[in-house]
């Protein structure tokens, strides 16, 4: 029997990008998905669009929350799959087979990960993210920075835990160590797996972002060697930046 996928959208007045991520999710060949929507109780016309398919969703739910990570343990408390899949408004799955292509890959694995194209906001392909996902993949993998996103791991749904909600920006980090930790079979399918929305998180908040991150990592892998890290992970940047520059000039 095909594991039952429960496949979690998070929105928030966000009309211009929610159908296209529901149909992507809706569209799927695979024949065993739940679908959970949690929306925040927007305000826009984002709901009116999501009840176009509501017949379709295991469930809908519209309330305001504590923020993203409020609203995904909400999802988490909800979804009875085998498997769970974050894919927040704005992004989408690969493409109309990835599913089934990522379940074929091996049979009962506690994650299953894959590679990531990243989009703008007039929906222009930026290529695959920075972090190339690993090869091989465990909880030590984002010590030089999020080389998973959460779009593209499937987690067996238990082995999964609420978000932490003392951390704002980077629950989904210390969400994924947290279940990596715990996991002894994690597959690569080697396939792109999702398109991400580039977000337009402001200065400030990026900043706390990456005090969070630091924190999370520091917490797993220690300060000194999280210090060292960082160092590698701006070393690694600016070569990025400067080589990105060169082939645009």
């Amino acid at each position: 029997m095909l594991p039952k996928l429960s496949i979690i959208t998070i929105v928030y007045n966000n009309v211009k990008d929610i159908e296209r991520t529901m149909l992507s999710v809706l569209n799927q060949t695979y024949g065993n998905i739940e679908y959970i929507v949690i929306d925040g109780a927007s305000t826009d016309g984002t709901l009116a669009i999501i009840k176009k398919y509501e017949g379709r969703l295991a469930k809908l739910i519209s309330e305001k929350d504590n923020g993203i990570y409020d609203a995904m343990n909400k999802g988490l408390a909800l979804a009875t799959g085998d498997y769970v899949l974050f894919m927040n408004s704005g992004d989408e799955i690969y493409d109309q087979s990835t599913v089934e292509r990522v379940f074929a890959t091996a049979p009962n694995a506690d994650i299953y990960y894959g590679e990531t194209e990243m989009y703008d906001e007039n929906w222009q392909s930026l290529g695959r993210r920075r972090h190339q996902a690993p090869e091989t993949f465990t909880w030590r993998s984002f010590k030089y920075g999020m080389s998973i996103s959460h779009q593209a791991i499937y987690i067996k749904r238990s082995l999964t835990t609420p978000y932490d909600l003392s951390y704002k920006y980077s629950a989904d980090i210390d969400w994924i160590i947290k279940i990596a930790k715990k996991a002894s079979s994690i597959v690569n399918t080697h396939l792109y797996v999702a398109k991400y929305l580039v977000g337009g998180m402001s200065k400030k908040k990026h900043r706390e972002s990456l005090k969070e991150r630091f924190q999370i990592f520091s917490r797993y892998y220690g300060f000194v060697p999280n210090l060292i890290n960082h160092v590698v992970i701006a070393f690694n940047l600016v070569f990025f930046y400067l080589r990105y520059r060169r082939t645009n000039d």
